[in-house]
């Protein structure tokens, strides 16, 4: 299965960029590359192992339903974007803010090459539970 992943934070002026680089490893194991001058930003691409560590994570703090409708609600195409709060990101936990943050947040697209792909991988990361557990886990 071919899956994108993009990771990409602004690194505001009044931030540390190792902080942030930290906040976006937490969860996403790629390479990051600071890009941009006015306010630079760092950007890592990835595959579908980069989510793997989002995967067990998302079942550690038992957040399975809130991810799920945001990921789904998020999806365009064969695309799903989301964000993740930085500051709570770089303490290694998951929050899923509700608009832009003023500082900005960790934003995250997962592409696949088509719709039923993308939806395989969306039930891999956040399947669908009952009383918060996993109604049937699949693998990837």
């Amino acid at each position: 299965m071919n899956v994108s992943v993009k990771v990409y934070a602004a690194v505001n002026p009044t931030e540390i960029q190792e902080k942030v680089e930290k906040a976006i490893s937490n969860f996403f194991p790629v390479k990051l590359n600071l890009q941009g001058s006015e306010i630079p930003a760092l950007f890592g691409e990835g595959d579908l192992e980069s989510l793997r560590t989002l995967h067990l994570r998302l079942r550690e703090e038992r957040i399975l339903d809130t991810a799920r409708k945001i990921l789904l609600n998020g999806i365009k195409d064969d695309t799903t974007r989301f964000r993740l709060n930085k500051q709570v990101a770089y303490i290694g936990k998951l929050n899923f803010p509700a608009g832009e943050e003023s500082l900005g947040s960790i934003n995250v697209e997962i592409s696949a090459q088509n719709s039923s792909d993308l939806f395989s991988v969306i039930d891999w990361l956040v399947p669908k539970t009952i009383d918060g557990k996993p109604v049937m886990e699949i693998d990837l």
